[in-house]
């Protein structure tokens, strides 16, 4: 394994969101977006405090939900301004422990970070832009167009022209109110050469090299991956990007992912050893279905909910609420929740006064579920009634 820094959160000094004492950026009266206005106020702000000894490198900055109240905007913008001054050198993100003010002067990173899907669509805005004879005064698509055309979604392009707009390459056109679009500047500027066969490699690519290795240096078919809270530590890397890259490694076929104790199992070596599949791994349902399974029991819960004790117009309790009462994660209340908006029982809305309101009644019907997990002596009756039939 390299050789990665993994500081440890509770070692770092966190800034609270009092000692950002400067004053609140105008988001108002400005030709730029919010998160590049942001951006800079943050950006001065770190400088200056800096070179006072207020706060130091490595220290952690407030959450960006403490940034969103104090500047009374969405988590998202401040996302996105926490990005611009990341492209800037003022900051370093590490997840699962936060933004780290890094030293302006050090170009040096210390952290082992994703190659971002943003800077891959910066590149393919550029060759974009070159490609279709784009000059210095011409208008480009907007976001949404843009991202149609080079393949990744509207908030990363989104994202990627900001970046261009900051290496003022482009700048904003604020003819239209909603999606201001663009304008050329200069194509006076450098795109890496395209190989077919030359792959950018991320983080989840170099963590699935190591899981790889990591299986093959001391585990066996059949055994049992370790949790991913100890993967991660132990491949310096976070846990969304552990479960990313197991996900990987379950789509090749050499790891069999299933619900409950049964965790995660090596079915297949990485250096192509395919084992004699066990009777009752042959006919387990697949993570895909037993995650559908749990999500459609829980929607049909709720649809059964909604029948019983709801009427159009109402408003459901929070994912929280659901959460804790029927002692469920909130991201399978959010997925089902979305599921039922989808079939046009559910809207969403936002504010003060938002919530999840019904919008029409379901039907409640009986459902039939998968089988989603087998006993291992049930699997050798059934093989052998099949095989004497």
């Amino acid at each position: 394994m390299n050789d990665y820094m993994f500081p440890k959160k509770n070692e770092l000094y966190k800034i609270g969101i009092e000692e950002v004492d400067a004053s609140l950026p105008d988001l108002k009266n400005t030709d730029e977006s919010k998160a590049v206005v942001i951006g800079n106020w943050l950006g001065v702000w770190i400088r200056e405090s800096l070179k006072s000894g207020k706060i130091s490198v490595n220290n952690i900055l407030p959450s960006k939900a403490e940034f969103a109240y104090r500047l009374g905007v969405s988590i998202g913008t401040v996302q996105n301004a926490l990005r611009y001054i990341e492209d800037l050198g003022y900051v370093e993100s590490k997840q699962c422990i936060g933004t780290l003010v890094k030293d302006i002067d050090d170009s040096k990173t210390t952290l082992r970070k994703l190659t971002s899907k943003r800077d891959m669509a910066v590149d393919s805005i550029k060759r974009y832009i070159l490609n279709d004879g784009f000059k210095a005064g011409s208008l480009l698509p907007s976001s949404r167009t843009i991202s149609t055309i080079i393949g990744f979604s509207a908030n990363t392009t989104r994202l990627a022209l900001e970046n261009l707009a900051t290496f003022g390459i482009i700048k904003r056109d604020f003819k239209t109110p909603k999606d201001k679009g663009w304008i050329v500047i200069t194509t006076d500027f450098e795109v890496e050469p395209q190989v077919a066969s030359t792959k950018v490699e991320t983080l989840v690519d170099m963590v699935v090299k190591d899981l790889e290795n990591y299986i093959s240096e001391n585990l066996k078919t059949g055994d049992r991956m370790p949790a991913h809270s100890m993967l991660a530590k132990t491949l310096k890397a976070s846990m969304k990007t552990v479960h990313d890259a197991l996900k990987v490694l379950i789509d090749r076929g050499i790891l069999l992912a299933r619900r409950g104790r049964y965790g995660t199992t090596v079915i297949r070596m990485p250096n192509g050893e395919i084992p004699s599949m066990k009777p009752e791994t042959s006919i387990f349902a697949s993570a895909k279905d037993t995650a559908f399974y749990h999500y459609e029991k829980t929607q049909n819960y709720l649809k059964r909910m909604i029948a019983t004790e709801y009427e159009v117009g109402d408003k459901l309790p929070s994912i929280q609420e659901l959460s804790k009462k029927l002692d469920l994660s909130p991201n399978t209340i959010r997925k089902a929740f979305h599921n039922l908006a989808k079939e046009g029982y559910l809207v969403f809305s936002r504010g003060r006064y938002g919530g999840t309101f019904v919008i029409d009644i379901p039907e409640v019907e009986s459902q039939t579920f998968k089988w989603l997990a087998v006993n291992p002596q049930y699997a050798k009756t059934y093989s052998q009634n099949e095989s004497a039939n």
